[in-house]
């Protein structure tokens, strides 16, 4: 047996994975942060490090929160799961009172004041995959049938997308509905009802595309983002992104070196961010994430297979759904395989309220990483 596979056979492996891969994209994330938006934040502040300092300020506070919440007892976690989704809901529903939601580039997703504002939809995430491994660990120990799961999780998850969609946000509903085909999946209820769902999913997805214009454009602009009719609109983004991937060849233009950040691409150190890593670090760049992200969703599932209370295992295996589905969709906006959502690339693109929901999903993960029994005793012994 090689070394490395000595290594991955290990529990242990799980716990160092995911710190080592968290760890990494975070460090990434923030050089990339500051080459990608520099220009952006020296024309709309003043200084060239204006957006990257406050992506470090995001993290000062996201990084304890991760460990808090890899440090709260299994029963404050119960406690919360239970009243998660009200909490999500309500945060949602203030988004709907007049001069309470802040509005940004059309969709009106932002709660605060001033400059301290934050985006409910995203802390809803992790509430929501709290309430649903309340909600499926109840289940199991009652010994439900199967549809009941249906019952138990599907109002829920229908109230918070309609709320969000409320706000016009079509990318992160889509978000909640990949968790909810994800835990379903998980709960092994039989996959000609997932299957059934997805269509269901689809078939409404697609009237809210067909019943509005820009999002119409938007799909349509997947097939042909150059195209003489969509270049000007809603190509550009996808357009542009491509000809950064493109232009970046195997090794990059070098760090710092975008041209596509000069302007031409919108939104660079958010949505398009593995656009600008794929022009600055070229092919090898592009891989190096994407093996990082699929180290960071292999240990999750991982360590969610390990949980032994079923609360943890659906609520960690719900966090993996939802890093695996920003993922795909994030990448899939930026090399034009799917249409623009506006969904970021964890721990990678900007954003404070971004990174600190992943990181208490991450935290809440780690937490049941240092529960198991085949791990916490390693642990004690490297300390000492």
């Amino acid at each position: 047996m090689s070394r490395r596979d000595n290594f991955l056979s290990k529990p242990i492996s799980s716990y160092y994975l995911l710190l080592g891969s968290t760890a990494a994209l975070t460090g990434l994330g923030l050089v990339m942060i500051l080459s990608a938006s520099s220009i952006h934040s020296l024309e709309t502040n003043g200084s060239s490090y204006a957006i990257f300092l406050r992506q470090c300020v995001f993290l000062l506070i996201a990084i304890p929160c991760g460990f808090a919440a890899s440090r709260l007892p299994i029963a404050r976690w119960k406690a919360l799961g239970k009243v998660s989704l009200l909490i999500a809901i309500a945060m949602l529903l203030a988004l709907r009172v007049p001069g309470v939601g802040h509005s940004i580039n059309g969709n009106t997703n932002w709660l605060g004041y001033g400059p301290f504002v934050f985006q409910p939809s995203e802390f809803a995430k992790f509430l929501l995959v709290l309430w649903a491994g309340h909600m499926m660990a109840s289940r199991e120990r009652s010994s439900r049938g199967e549809t009941n799961v249906l019952l138990l999780l599907v109002p829920g998850f229908a109230i918070v997308m309609l709320l969000i969609m409320a706000g016009r946000d079509l990318g992160n509903a889509a978000v909640f509905a990949s968790i909810l085909l994800g835990l379903l999946f998980i709960s092994g209820i039989r996959l000609k009802i997932i299957a059934l769902g997805a269509v269901i999913i689809t078939v409404l997805v697609s009237a809210l595309i067909y019943t509005t214009p820009n999002r119409m454009r938007r799909v349509l602009v997947v097939l042909n983002p150059f195209s003489d009719e969509y270049y000007k609109l809603s190509g550009w983004q996808p357009a542009h992104s491509i000809m950064g991937l493109a232009s970046g060849g195997l090794f990059g233009v070098g760090l710092g070196a975008s041209r596509q950040k000069w302007g031409n691409l919108a939104e660079a150190h958010t949505d398009f961010i593995f656009s600008v890593i794929g022009e600055e670090l070229g092919l090898l760049g592009t891989l190096c994430v994407l093996l990082l992200l699929a180290t960071l969703i292999f240990s999750i599932f991982r360590i969610a297979i390990r949980a032994n209370d079923p609360m943890i295992r659906y609520a960690s295996a719900g966090i993996g759904c939802w890093i695996a589905t920003q993922t795909v969709l994030n990448i899939g906006s930026a090399t034009s395989t799917l249409p623009v959502v506006g969904v970021t690339l964890p721990l990678l693109s900007y954003g404070g309220s971004s990174v600190i929901a992943t990181y208490l999903g991450l935290g809440f993960v780690l937490g049941a990483a240092l529960r198991d029994p085949a791990i916490a005793p390693v642990i004690k012994r490297v300390k000492k």
